[in-house]
Parts: structure tokens; C-alpha cells; sequence
């Protein structure tokens, strides 16, 4: 739906945004490298169990259990979703360990991998809009689950847009629980020095809005892929928009 108007430096001073899916198309990178690096610990233990083999569905275990958390969690939610119990493990695991931690770091040294090869890309309507916001005199930062978040901005050469960057590393190191918890979304509005309910929240994930909503933020706008925008709108979205463009006003083009 065209949403201009709603982003306006009177009822705002800053804007809050997801990385992947907002900004960039990484979640095509990320959705591919959980999925191989599942799928191959999947082959493993049906190889071990003799259970039947169930690859990791992008089209449901994706957004289910793993878009927009924090990678560890994300581990744990779709295992649990299998009713797999597997060790926590340590940061030392190889990573055919079959743990926790070494399952998620698998996937991170995939992303890494795509990120090298170049596979990142800016998503639509993406910095147009970013540019348009700090047009306006409105603040900018990135509140991220991804470890790779700084890499990621570099890559696509928009790091400087952005003040502030609450990203995984970050959240780890200050015991912030990821979303839907606000306390990532709530410490970059801190470090901004804006209070939320005039600062704006983009998110294409459903605990991202779900976030937002908990951390009483003025405006939480949902970007919708494919068929997403009701779950999204029942989540805590205030609007939905399928590109970021349909938020600047007509006369600003």
C-alpha cells in the first residue's frame, strides 16, 4: 500500500532498520545457508538414526524458526521443532561436531563465504528511501541479529548512512536478549538519544515487528515479501509496504 505522509521530522527523529530484507537481499544468502548447512546435519543423523530424512523447508522452517532470531536461537528453535537434543557444544566444535554452537557457526562461515563471492546485494527501493530519510534531518541506525551485519553494510558501500549499528556482535557483548525482544531496537534509539515513541522501526521479519511493537515505538513498518503482509499486520506492524519508495512522499521525487 502507498504510505506517504507517515514519516514526517515532526512526529520523528530517527529511523530504525532490519538489515536483511530492508536493506539488503540477504536473506536469499542466509535462507540458502542455513538450508545447506541443515540439510547436510539432517542427512548425518538420518544416516544415525535411521529416521527418515526431512530437508529444512525455506518456504516454512525458515521463516518458522530461524528469520530475524539471533543464529544460536535459531539453531535451537528448528531442532526443537524436529525434537532434536543436541549438546551445546563450544566455539573450539569442527564443524561436523553435531552442537549447538557448531551447527550455527557452519551456517555463519557459509554466509561469509557468500559475502566474499559478492552475493549481496541492496534491496530495492532500499537506499532511496534511506537517502529521503536523511534528507528530512531524521537519524539512522541498523538493528541487526547478524554477526556479519558491519561486512554486509560495507559490501553494499552504504556503512556510512547510518550512525549507529546494533548488530549481534554488540548484543552479545551487552547480555541483550534478540528479537522479538525490543532491547536491540531500544538501545540503538539509547545510543541515538531519541526516545522510541519518536523514532520508527522497518522490519520484514515477524519477531522484528513484534519488537518494535514491545518497545513502544511510534511507527512500525512492515516490508512484505511474498504473501507476508497480514502475518505482519498481525504481529504489530502499524503499515505494510512492499517497497520502501511507497513511504516517500511524491513531491519529494
Amino acid at each position: 500500500m502507498n504510505a506517504p505522509g507517515l514519516i514526517t521530522p515532526d512526529r520523528f527523529d530517527a529511523v530504525l532498520f532490519d538489515l536483511d530484507g530492508v536493506l539488503t537481499a540477504t536473506a536469499k544468502v542466509h535462507a540458502a545457508s542455513w538450508k545447506e548447512m541443515f540439510d547436510s546435519f539432517l542427512r548425518r543423523h538420518s544416516a544415525a538414526t535411521g529416521e527418515p530424512f526431512q530437508p529444512f523447508d525455506l518456504a516454512t522452517d525458515y521463516f518458522a524458526y530461524v528469520d530475524g532470531r539471533p543464529r544460536f536461537e535459531g539453531v535451537r528453535a528448528f531442532l526443537a521443532s524436529r525434537r532434536i537434543v543436541l549438546p551445546e557444544g563450544s566455539p573450539a566444535d569442527p564443524p561436523k561436531a553435531d552442537s549447538i554452537l557448531s551447527l550455527g557457526n557452519r551456517k555463519n562461515v557459509l554466509v561469509q563465504e557468500a559475502i566474499a563471492a559478492g552475493k549481496v546485494e541492496l534491496f530495492p527501493g532500499a537506499l532511496p528511501f534511506v537517502d529521503w530519510v536523511l534528507s528530512q534531518g531524521l537519524r539512522t541506525a541498523v538493528v541487526s541479529s547478524s554477526k556479519n551485519c558491519r561486512a554486509i553494510l560495507a559490501a553494499v558501500q552504504i556503512a556510512e548512512r547510518f550512525e549507529v549499528v546494533v548488530e549481534g556482535q554488540v548484543a552479545e557483548e551487552l547480555g541483550l536478549p534478540g528479537k522479538p525482544a525490543p532491547d536491540t531496537f531500544l538501545k540503538a534509539a539509547d545510543w541515538l538519544e531519541v526516545e522510541p515513541a519518536r523514532a520508527v522501526v522497518v522490519e520484514d521479519a515477524l519477531v522484528g515487528v513484534q519488537a518494535g511493537k514491545a518497545g513502544g515505538f511510534g511507527l512500525v513498518v512492515g516490508v512484505q515479501h511474498g504473501d507476508s503482509a497480514a502475518a505482519l499486520l498481525d504481529h504489530g506492524a502499524d503499515v505494510v509496504v512492499a517497497n520502501l519508495t511507497e513511504l516517500i512522499p511524491a513531491s519529494s521525487g
